[in-house]
């Protein structure tokens, strides 16, 4: 018998057109190919693997299996602080898992809230504004071109290439389309012309930081805004038929690379990130940098041409999908001070 492990998940799912969600509700969960992949790599390493669905029923499951430790990729289904729901339930049941903690896992979620706890330690983030509906656009102060985004969502859910816009009718358009569809406030946030760049990390006190990944806009189809959009990650994007769109690592100066890192090792420890993260972020005009967005349930999907950013950087790193998987476990295990016996290292990188 393995060590027993959990993996807690929200599985894709067609969303049926009475149940008034937006078209891309479960862009963050996770699909069957990488939950198998994920019990694959873990079973490697010498695991006894349960799924368990982050759902209404997980709570009494957890009850009741009581696993030695969860690798929790779980999304959480509604509300704001979703992505706290299992974490917070394992918490009470005083069960190891993966992964950051449920105040790291809804700050992020919430894009205004990271951006204030990020500018007052320090860490540059666009400027912005939250608007609960269109009329609250008259208070802007922001000038023109802006970006418009859902509040509290994540994996290019509601960002559309009409999300950058560069008049008024349009921001009050796209403000009122996203709080509708989506029934949460809208941010908006001053446009930042420069490169795009996101980072993976893995570790704790002092988190490995791999290769960088620019996310390249000229192979968009013609007309795209220069956004790394819904379209662009779910769409014009797929393993059938890939965009050219990533650089890893890219052709940037030494200086600009050193900032980077040191940016994306501070905002993952200003935040409490755990295990893993991946950090967004994207240059001015003039080169400056800033932080986009903090992703401490960053993707994992194990297809190369899916273009998941933190696998791609790990793969260039020289991780195989098995060793990033059980390096994340890991890592896990090291800050619980877990050190259970049978467990295959030759599946751990960094540890």
């Amino acid at each position: 018998m393995g060590f027993k492990v959990g993996l807690t998940y929200n599985p894709k799912r067609r969303v049926r057109a009475d149940e008034r969600l937006p078209m891309d509700f479960d862009a963050e969960f996770d699909d069957e190919e990488t939950v198998d992949a994920i019990t694959h790599a873990l079973e490697n390493c010498g695991c006894t693997v349960t799924k368990i669905e982050a759902d209404e029923k997980a709570y009494n499951t957890l009850v009741r299996l009581r696993p030695r430790i969860v690798f929790n990729i779980a999304e959480g289904a509604y509300g704001e602080d979703r992505e706290s729901q299992i974490p917070a339930m394992l918490e009470m049941l005083r069960i190891p898992y993966t992964g950051s903690g449920p105040l790291t896992l809804a700050i992020s979620l919430n894009k205004g809230l990271t951006h204030q706890i990020l500018s007052v330690n320090g860490i540059e983030s666009p400027s912005f504004q939250v608007f609960a509906n269109a009329n609250a656009v008259k208070n802007r102060k922001l000038g023109f071109p802006l970006v418009v985004k859902p509040l509290s969502e994540g994996s290019g859910k509601g960002i559309r290439s009409s999300s950058l816009v560069e008049d008024e009718q349009s921001l009050r358009e796209q403000v009122t389309w996203v709080t509708k569809t989506y029934n949460q406030p809208a941010i908006v946030e001053e446009f930042l012309s420069g490169r795009e760049f996101t980072v993976g990390l893995i570790g704790n006190s002092e988190p490995t930081v791999l290769p960088i990944v620019e996310i390249t806009f000229e192979n968009l189809p013609s007309g795209a805004s220069p956004l790394y959009s819904y379209e662009a990650k779910w769409i014009w994007d797929v393993p059938e038929k890939p965009l050219d769109i990533f650089k890893c690592p890219p052709d940037i100066p030494e200086k600009l690379e050193k900032t980077i890192r040191r940016v994306a090792v501070k905002t993952f420890k200003i935040l409490h990130c755990r295990d893993v993260g991946r950090i967004d972020m994207r240059l001015d005009k003039k080169g400056k940098l800033y932080v986009l967005d903090v992703n401490p349930l960053p993707g994992l999907i194990p297809d190369p041409e899916a273009h998941s950013c933190l696998p791609e950087a790990a793969m260039v790193a020289g991780y195989t999908y098995n060793q990033l998987i059980c390096t994340i476990l890991w890592q896990a295990l090291k800050r619980y001070n877990l050190q259970p016996a049978g467990l295959n290292r030759e599946f751990v990188k960094q540890f």
